[in-house]
């Protein structure tokens, strides 16, 4: 299998997102591997390039958060499933989503390591682009338990209870 086949499983929903993913962690990569070499006159693209997959992981957020909003009428959502696809989304997409998650991670810690104090610190920011894509995943592609169909939450899941499940 081939490590396209691997990131991008071809079979899986929402093929667009996972490509966006690996492509927007991609060229942050890029970036900081560049700007980690060549730190002087690389500080404003990766500075653009960090803001604006901030930018647009912020849209997915929010978007994620809204469509789950409506989808939370008839369907149970938590938020690990919903951004960290903890068991609404196939082994592979989560195995794609999380590794462009932590490879984000990764490079950004190393790159501000190598480089503290520059404009390579503006990518710790990034991680935020994989973790707001996993969740317009989870909120366009996921599935979840249906609610009750009587309208009654199960003690499990009451809100009133505070957490104290006993």
């Amino acid at each position: 299998m081939a490590w396209s086949q691997l990131l991008v499983p071809p079979e899986a929903e929402g093929h667009d997102l996972l490509k966006a993913c690996w492509a927007g962690t991609g060229v942050f990569a890029a970036t900081a591997v560049v700007t980690t070499v060549f730190s002087d006159p690389m500080a404003v693209p990766i500075a653009v390039v960090s803001l604006g997959l901030l930018a647009a992981g912020c849209a997915a957020m929010l978007w994620a958060f809204q469509r789950a909003l409506q989808r939370s009428r008839y369907e149970l959502i938590g938020v690990g499933g919903l951004y960290f696809l903890a068991g609404c989304a196939p082994r592979s997409v989560r195995f794609s989503m999380m590794a462009a998650l932590a490879v984000e991670a990764v490079v950004a810690l190393a790159a501000a390591s190598i480089r503290p104090f520059t404009a390579s610190a503006f990518g710790i920011l990034v991680p935020v682009y994989a973790l707001g894509l996993s969740g317009a995943w989870g909120a366009r592609h996921g599935t979840f338990p249906s609610r009750s169909s009587n309208g009654t939450i199960s003690e499990r899941g009451d809100p009133s209870r505070n957490g104290d499940d006993v």
